[in-house]
């Protein structure tokens, strides 16, 4: 027996549905982290130089050539624990904030959150005071902070309100960001490659704050997940939970605001990745909040590193930024997910 739960669809009835997709989380989960380490040996492989999984060992091992050795170390080893710190934040910071506004549109990018952490580095770019790390670090996350309360000010709580809101303002901090660097290019030359939003030449750059910061967000993002799963319920039972849903609230802006403003200090404004890995965690996990937040810290870096691979390759001499590669892959999920909003009834 089936019961319909949309129109024209149908589903298998009774607990051993539920049970079963429970059982499978693991295993799905085990299989996700395989796919990472697949990709973590695809980003160390692949590149101008193209290098064997066994010159890959050999040098992590310290047993390789001085060629393979200072590739692996001092390029694609960074550039990809790079990509796994900022994927595993973008797409935690997506899933956050989709969970707390249960819209299915909400991602850092679309809501301005990654716009106004690039224009305040921008401006401390002019100001002269995005010279360190903890500058930009610190400039990322009040201009994210200050975009994303200026997002839900202007668009309510109106999803698609909210999205065109996010997307207008993105739109203008990102057109005086251009204006910024045109006209005083020497000043965002050792910027270029950030601007772009790219994981690559970030070799001499110390990373150690930025990734230090984004583990301890990722940390608390999933001791959230439980105060979070009340809320989803909505405010009344999470109250009746014993929660407190202002705090909660608080809290899980915060991370969003550490986790996309770390991100975007060191890598730029990727866009999308933070709309297309919580989708993709949510139809593997279902809507379990600690699942969804594990499969999301998983499918993030395997999501961007996928991508910063295939940007690699896609041209025959150099390669693109691995932004536009996540553009070209989110916008249809951005299409999908706007078409399939209006054809639930509210």
């Amino acid at each position: 027996m089936t019961t319909t739960d949309r129109p024209g669809r149908s589903r298998a009835a009774g607990p051993a549905g539920p049970s079963a997709a429970r059982a499978r989380r693991p295993v799905v989960l085990a299989a996700c982290m395989l796919l990472l380490l697949a990709a973590v040996v695809a980003s160390l492989c692949v590149g101008a130089q193209t290098i064997a999984p066994a010159e890959i060992w050999r040098a992590l091992t310290g047993a390789g050539d001085g060629e393979a050795y200072l590739i692996v170390h001092d390029v694609r080893g960074p550039r990809t624990l790079l990509g796994i710190c900022v994927g595993a934040a973008l797409g935690t910071a997506g899933t956050l904030v989709q969970t707390l506004t249960r819209n299915p549109l909400a991602e850092p990018g679309i809501l301005g959150v990654t716009a106004g952490a690039g224009f305040a580095i921008n401006v401390g770019g002019v100001l002269g005071l995005a010279g360190g790390q903890v500058a930009q670090l610190v400039l990322a996350s009040l201009g994210a902070a200050l975009a994303a309360v200026l997002v839900y000010a202007l668009g309510s709580a109106a999803p698609l309100r909210l999205v065109l809101t996010g997307v207008a303002l993105s739109s203008v901090l990102a057109g005086i960001s251009l204006g910024l660097r045109l006209m005083l290019p020497d000043v965002f030359d050792r910027y270029r490659f950030w601007s772009v939003g790219s994981l690559a030449g970030h070799e001499q750059v110390p990373l150690t704050l930025p990734a230090a910061t984004i583990v301890a967000a990722l940390v608390c993002a999933a001791l959230v997940t439980r105060p979070l799963s009340a809320l989803v319920l909505g405010e009344e039972v999470a109250r009746s939970l014993g929660g407190h849903v202002l705090r909660t609230r608080v809290v899980v802006l915060v991370l969003v605001t550490l986790l996309a403003g770390a991100a975007t200090a060191v890598a730029g404004p990727i866009a999308f990745l933070g709309l297309m890995v919580p989708h993709l965690a949510r139809r593997l996990a279902g809507a379990s909040v600690p699942w969804l937040m594990a499969y999301t810290m998983v499918l993030g870096p395997v999501l961007l590193l996928a991508s910063d691979v295939a940007a690699r390759v896609l041209l025959p001499t150099g390669e693109v930024p691995v932004a536009v590669v996540t553009a070209f892959a989110g916008a249809p999920v951005l299409i999908w997910a706007v078409r399939r909003r209006g054809r639930v009834p509210s």
